[in-house]
């Protein structure tokens, strides 16, 4: 190369280049610097005032063409040379070629034109005998990956950040403030998910502070406070001063927590279904500009996540479903179902046990079946799902609407449902027959009575004895069998509902007497499991006519001595969706619940990554 300088048309000057560039204005039509980088002296080279005296020195319509740094190492650099050379040419920009012996393997360049609408990304004439240029090389220089685009065009710092910076710069970032209501079983789990990430901080409220503290206990960056929903104003105070909150209080208080967002212009999510009150503060929640994203727990929750993501792989073969089936249960784990209920408190008894005097609709042939409460404990069926449980079904709220939620239309049953062990059903019908269920306040209904004095009075028999209130059972109850008869009067026996011992009155009513005897009876003892079941099962028609049933399962055990399977696959769920709209990802305003892919696909992908998935197979 250095020979090239005998050429007659070269001419060397050697001295200070910023004073020979002051003394030879609108004089040269290109001018190339190939600087070293900008350190020491050779930093006035990426200067202003370095590109004022190139700018002036060029002819009108002259060009530059400068040493600009490498994208992979000096963006922010690259950045502001982009910016000032826009401010002070006609036209700036910035390419990059492939040089092996440079760092990073990348060398660029900034080209900068006095023309009014140069195109410097086309060459004006071919090259030839070339090795490396071509024309298509000049146009692809031009063509930067994104994060380069981003940050030279846009301004925008895309590049995911690691270690010192990473910590750095969540620092940096305000945090944000998330406020969670409640503290109950499922809790824990959500807490722990939200904390894991260093741009969160918690707070932990419940009634009593005793509880917030227990919950919060070990969690980074929580605080414990205590707070009545029942005051408004308190209420509204603290949604206020978060960023969201998550309302996992009974679901009647969900209104008034809503309410409390809108004022505050505070995302909301719940695990629990959409109420009417709730349906009802839509359009208030969009005006807000908040998210409230229901329903996503277990059931409802990770069935939406599943139901949505199958029934779209089917339509999009051409499939149409017929029947779409889906049950669930929490219960004990097989070795820990050994009481006459065949069951144990993961949640609420009283929310357990009210649910079984649910109304329930489906639909069956293409119409609608429709179930009192009273009768909901008849409707259970055998279910089989696998050789190693003897299940029962029955169905759940109200399955009609999903047909038109999952966009199923096609669909000649849907069906949405609860699963207990085998025995279940027959045990709370009886309960329910005696009355034990009534949550109404009963006068006489106080501690001096024994629980049967209560029998006595609940069956109406003169003398307060097990054998006459087990004499007007067998007369007036219709047990399935005299061994069924045997077992569920050995399980009142078990709950002491024959015994003198006085009864504890809870709410002034029976159910609630009841409930308080049961979570004493039928708690998970210390290192023992739950066990979560939920499958879907899909009766497909193929465009050939084929039909085909599919299903998708969730087996999901609680951990000895950790949490329970049903705290982790409706807190976990909980506390994803919370990052996801904290992140902007679930971004849609409104009263929310996931029945799209465009609200399921990102959750579930992160419950994945948490090790929760249901396993799909075709029968």
């Amino acid at each position: 190369m250095s020979g090239l300088l005998d050429n007659p048309r070269v001419r060397v000057h050697v001295g200070d280049g910023f004073k020979f560039l002051q003394e030879n204005t609108s004089t040269y039509d290109a001018i190339i610097t190939d600087s070293s980088d900008p350190v020491g002296p050779a930093e006035a080279l990426f200067q202003k005032p370095y590109f004022q005296l190139l700018h002036d020195a060029l002819t009108p319509g002259g060009h530059i063409s400068t040493q600009a740094e490498c994208l992979w190492l000096h963006l922010p650099l690259i950045k502001e040379l982009h910016e000032m050379t826009k401010a002070l040419f006609a036209v700036s920009e910035y390419a990059f070629t492939t040089i092996s012996t440079y760092p990073a393997g990348q060398i660029g360049f900034v080209v900068c034109s006095k023309e009014q609408g140069r195109d410097l990304k086309t060459p004006v004439r071919k090259v030839a005998g070339t090795r490396y240029y071509s024309e298509n090389v000049h146009k692809a220089a031009f063509v930067l990956p994104e994060f380069g685009r981003a940050m030279i065009e846009e301004g925008q710092n895309i590049l995911p950040k690691f270690g010192r910076a990473l910590a750095e710069a969540k620092l940096q970032q305000p945090k944000k403030k998330i406020l969670l209501l409640g503290s109950g079983f499922v809790a824990r789990p959500c807490a722990e998910y939200i904390v894991r990430n260093a741009g969160n901080e918690l707070t932990v409220a419940c009634r009593t502070l005793k509880s917030a503290q227990a919950l919060a206990e070990g969690l980074p960056a929580t605080t414990a406070i205590s707070l009545d929903v029942n005051s408004t104003s308190a209420l509204d105070e603290q949604v206020a001063a978060h960023d969201l909150v998550i309302s996992l209080i009974p679901y009647t208080y969900h209104a008034a927590v809503i309410q409390s967002a809108i004022k505050g212009k505070t995302h909301v999510v719940t695990t629990s279904y959409v109420s009417p009150a709730m349906r009802e503060l839509d359009e208030a929640a969009k005006k807000a500009g908040i998210v409230v994203m229901n329903e996503i727990g277990l059931d409802p929750g990770i069935d939406h996540l599943y139901a949505v993501k199958t029934i779209s792989e089917i339509h999009a073969k051409g499939g149409k479903v017929k029947q779409f089936l889906s049950y669930c249960c929490g219960l004990p784990a097989p070795e820990c179902s050994g009481n006459p209920l065949g069951y144990k408190f993961s949640w609420s008894s009283r929310g357990v046990l009210l649910a079984l005097l649910n109304n329930a609709s489906y639909i069956a042939s293409g119409k609608q079946v429709d179930i009192d409460g009273k009768d909901l404990m008849q409707s259970a069926q055998p279910y089989f799902i696998s050789p190693a449980f003897a299940f029962v079904a029955y169905p759940n709220r109200n399955s009609v609407p999903f047909r038109e939620w999952y966009n199923i239309p096609e669909a000649e049953l849907v069906i949405r449902g609860t699963l207990r062990y085998q025995g279940f059903p027959e045990f709370v019908k009886v309960l329910v027959q005696l009355g034990w269920l009534d949550m109404n306040e009963k006068a006489w209904l106080t501690s001096e009575l024994t629980w049967l004095d209560v029998m006595q009075k609940l069956t109406d028999v003169e003398e307060a004895s097990e054998s006459a209130v087990i004499a007007h059972l067998k007369a007036t109850v219709e047990f399935p069998s005299e061994s069924e008869a045997t077992r569920i009067i050995s399980g009142f026996r078990w709950i002491g509902l024959f015994s003198t011992e006085k009864i504890n009155v809870r709410g002034g009513n029976l159910l609630d007497t009841l409930c308080a005897r049961l979570e004493d009876l039928m708690k998970y003892d210390e290192g023992e499991r739950d066990l979560v079941m939920l499958q879907h099962k899909f009766v497909v028609e193929w465009q050939d006519g084929s039909e085909q049933t599919l299903t998708s399962t969730l087996e999901e055990y609680g951990i000895p001595y950790g949490h329970s399977a049903m705290a982790r696959t409706v807190g976990v769920p909980c506390g994803i969706a919370t990052q996801l709209v904290l992140d902007g990802v679930l971004n849609q305003t409104g009263i929310q619940a996931p029945y799209t892919k465009e609200i399921c696909d990102p959750i579930r992908a992160l419950l994945e990554a948490e090790g929760l998935s249901m396993v799909e197979r075709v029968l």
